[in-house]
């Protein structure tokens, strides 16, 4: 089977491929002989009812430095592809939501993953509140007053912007920290959508666990453990990442969310656990594959080509 695949993301020449989860399926599919091209979401067209971007012809080499060649940009109907990844990162705004209206268009008959409508339904911050026995105590508002009882009930807290990613935005908030009034000052000038602010997980100091799942079935973990100075673990901004097994209460919870993920048609999923809870089900530009690869030997990028390969 050879197929087309087209890869919706930021560009190429800006990832870094050590760490970058696009790039490892890419390569995937490249080693299984299926065709790549690469456009940017900022190319999309909805012209008439079909769905249209410039697209090039995409070669990838795992070289730092010299990880790719591109084609001439070529004006192409979408729906000529057989797959579409769509890997651009958040914020997930009303940019991104148009582009999971227009590729909508061309699903399932262009097999686009995530489905383009259930990502659009399940903002990662929100779709975990499908499960609130598995979580910390969450509140998702803009009534700054509902925030501040909030702070007084729970003690520490985190607050975060509802649709943010990557850890922008996200602060940690002692009992007696002083800034609270400010930081909700600044984030109301910066955000028109609603906060969300969680319970601190005093756990995080060992470690946030971001476990992948491919087809609502867990296929591997990594710990990522936040640096002194700094509350949040993402490994861009310092968190570093370690080998990992899950427990028990974090099979439970794969086991719980695997049906709802399945039944979206997610087949690519990563979601964020702190000690026995689940802070976030990531549905948009997921991450973490080439981690697992290197800490525990697990080919996620494989795995996830053979669910789509299923489906064509």
């Amino acid at each position: 089977m050879s197929l087309k695949v087209g890869i919706q993301m930021d560009h190429v020449s800006s990832i870094h491929i050590e760490g970058d989860s696009t790039f490892a399926l890419g390569l995937e599919a490249q080693a299984r002989g299926h065709t790549l091209f690469h456009w940017e979401p900022n190319r999309l067209q909805l012209r008439d009812g079909k769905v249209r971007a410039k697209i090039e012809a995409m070669t990838l080499k795992d070289v730092e430095g010299d990880h790719y060649t591109l084609g001439d940009p070529v004006d192409t109907d979408l729906s000529e592809l057989d797959v579409v990844l769509l890997r651009q990162d958040p914020p997930f705004d009303m940019a991104y939501i148009t582009t999971t209206h227009v590729l909508e268009r061309i699903h399932p008959e262009t097999l686009v993953v995530n489905s383009p409508a259930s990502v659009r339904n399940a903002p990662e911050k929100i779709l975990v509140t499908e499960f609130a026995d598995l979580m910390p105590e969450t509140l998702i508002t803009r009534d700054f007053e509902a925030i501040a009882d909030f702070r007084k009930e729970m003690g520490d807290i985190i607050i975060k912007p509802l649709y943010g990613n990557g850890g922008a935005g996200v602060f940690l908030l002692p009992e007696a920290d002083m800034n609270f009034t400010s930081l909700l000052e600044m984030f109301d000038q910066q955000f028109r959508e609603p906060l969300i602010a969680q319970r601190y997980l005093k756990e995080v100091r060992g470690g946030d666990k971001r476990i992948i799942l491919v087809d609502g079935e867990p296929v591997g973990a990594i710990n990522r453990v936040p640096a002194e100075t700094d509350a949040r673990s993402n490994m861009h901004v310092g968190g570093r990442a370690e080998h990992t097994e899950l427990t028990p209460r974090e099979k439970e919870i794969c086991e719980r969310i695997g049906p709802t993920l399945k039944g979206n048609d997610f087949i690519f999923v990563g979601i964020d656990v702190i000690g026995d809870y689940m802070t976030e089900i990531n549905v948009t530009s997921p991450t973490g594959i080439r981690e697992v690869k290197n800490f525990s030997g697990t080919d996620i990028a494989a795995l996830v080509w053979d669910a789509i390969e299923k489906r064509k």
